[in-house]
C-alpha cells in the first residue's frame, strides 16, 4: 500500500518540472489554464513544487510570498483527482504552510474554483473560512477566496 511516506514534494526547476505543475495546475482549474510561459513567470514570483510518488506525478503546490501591511501569504495545494483522500493534500498544504511561516507570513490564505468542492472541502477542514467569491472579468467561473481563521494563522 502506497502511503503519504512515500511522498516526495520538490521545488520545481527547468521546463520538464514546470511542465509538470503545467499541466496539474490545468487539469485541476481550466478555466485559468496556462501557457508554458505563464508558469516560468509565476514561478519566477513564487514557490512552485511538484509532488511525486516514484516517478509519478500526483500533485502541486504554489506558495506566493506574503504582502502587505498584513503579510497575507497564499498557499494553494493540487491532487490529480485519482491520488485524492491519501494525504497527499495534506503533506503539500504543511510544507507550503511551513515555507510560508519561514517568509514571514502572518495570514495564510488560499483560492479554490468554486466548482472544486474537493478543494473547498479540503480547505474548509483546514480551518479556512470563506471571505470573498468572485468572477474575473470577462469570464463565467466563480472563484472563492478563504482564510486561515485568526486562532489558526500562521503564527
Amino acid at each position: 500500500m502506497v502511503t503519504v511516506t512515500d511522498l516526495r514534494i520538490e521545488p520545481v526547476v527547468g521546463d520538464g518540472m514546470l511542465e509538470q505543475w503545467r499541466y496539474v495546475h490545468n487539469v485541476i482549474v481550466p478555466p485559468a489554464a496556462m501557457s508554458a510561459e505563464d508558469v516560468r513567470e509565476r514561478g519566477r514570483r513564487y514557490r512552485l513544487e511538484n509532488a511525486y510518488l516514484g516517478d509519478t506525478l500526483v500533485g502541486c503546490s504554489t506558495v506566493r510570498p506574503p504582502d502587505g501591511e498584513e503579510a497575507v501569504a497564499t498557499v494553494i495545494a493540487r491532487v490529480l483527482p485519482d491520488y485524492r483522500r491519501r494525504g497527499f493534500g495534506t503533506a503539500l498544504y504543511e510544507k507550503g504552510l511551513d515555507h510560508a511561516r519561514v517568509l514571514g507570513a502572518r495570514v495564510i490564505e488560499t483560492c479554490v474554483l468554486a466548482v472544486n468542492g474537493d478543494g473547498a472541502r479540503f480547505a474548509l477542514a483546514r480551518g479556512f473560512v470563506e471571505v470573498d467569491r468572485y468572477v474575473l472579468d470577462g469570464e463565467s467561473d466563480e472563484w472563492v477566496d478563504l482564510r486561515l481563521e485568526p486562532d489558526r494563522r500562521a503564527v
